[in-house]
C-alpha cells in the first residue's frame, strides 16, 4: 500500500500502524539494551525464521513487514557453549550469545559485539525453575548483580509459540510471540513465528531474547 525503501545503510522504514488498543500497556521510557536506534515510536512486527537447511545449527533470519532481512543470527560449528552471534543487515556483530557451562538452570549470557569478555556482558537469561511445564525465564541486566528481582520475564508456551515478554517482575508486556499459520510461514518452514515489539522497546534486544528462548527450549531432555 505504502512501501518506502530506505537509503543504503539506513534502518528499514516502518510505516506507522494504527494506535494500540487502550488496554495495551506502553513503556513510559524507551527500553534500550543493545542500541537506541532499534527503538521505534510504534509497534514493530517481525518474522523470525530458522534456516533448517543450514549446516550450522542456530542460524536464523529476521524479517521486517516488507520482507527485508534486517537481522541475522549465525551459529558456530563445534562450539561447546552453543555460541550464536546476532548481526545487522550489513553483517556487523551486535551481540554474541553463549550458554554458560556447569549451570543447572540453563543460563545464557549475552555480550556486546563479537565478544565474550565479562566487561562487555549486557544481560543473562535463565530458567526460573529447573523443571518447568510452562516456559518461564528470568532476564537479568549486567548491572543487576544481586539478581533478587529480574529485569525482564518471559512466560507462556514456547512449543505453541505463544509467549510474552514483560518488563521486570510485572505483567507489563513489552513484546509477544505468536505462531501464525500463513502461506509465507509454510514456505519458510515450521520454525517460523512472528514477534510484535511494543513502541519504544529495543527490538534487537527482543530478537536476542527470542534466540535464547529457542535454544533453552530445544529438545535436550537428557541435559536438563
Amino acid at each position: 500500500m505504502y512501501q518506502q525503501q530506505p537509503p543504503t545503510g539506513i534502518m528499514p522504514y516502518y510505516p506507522p500502524p494504527p494506535p494500540l488498543a487502550s488496554n495495551q500497556p506502553l513503556p513510559s521510557n524507551p527500553i534500550v539494551v543493545i542500541a537506541p536506534h532499534f527503538c521505534a515510536p510504534y509497534p514493530v512486527d517481525l518474522t523470525i525464521s530458522k534456516k533448517t537447511l543450514s549446516i550450522t545449527e542456530g542460524n536464523f533470519g529476521v524479517f521486517d513487514i516488507n520482507g527485508n532481512n534486517i537481522l541475522k543470527v549465525k551459529g558456530t560449528l563445534l562450539s561447546i557453549r552453543d555460541r550464536r552471534v546476532l548481526v545487522d543487515a550489513a553483517g556487523v556483530p551486535l551481540v554474541s550469545l553463549q550458554q554458560k557451562i556447569f549451570t543447572c538452570h540453563r543460563r545464557w549470557q549475552v555480550y556486546r559485539g563479537d565478544s565474550s569478555d565479562s566487561k562487555n556482558l549486557l544481560f543473562s537469561v535463565k530458567k526460573s525453575k529447573l523443571l518447568q511445564i510452562k516456559t518461564k525465564l528470568h532476564v537479568f541486566l549486567a548491572s543487576n548483580t544481586t539478581e533478587e528481582v529480574c529485569d525482564f520475564k518471559i512466560k507462556g508456551s514456547y512449543y505453541e509459540r505463544s509467549c510474552v515478554i514483560c518488563h521486570g517482575d510485572s505483567k507489563n508486556i513489552i513484546a509477544q510471540m505468536d505462531k501464525k499459520h500463513t502461506v509465507k510461514s509454510i514456505v519458510l518452514g515450521k520454525d517460523t513465528y512472528s514477534i510484535t515489539v511494543y513502541p519504544n522497546v529495543d527490538y534487537a534486544f527482543i530478537v536476542a531474547l527470542c534466540v535464547v528462548l529457542n535454544e533453552i527450549n530445544m529438545d535436550r531432555k537428557d541435559e536438563d
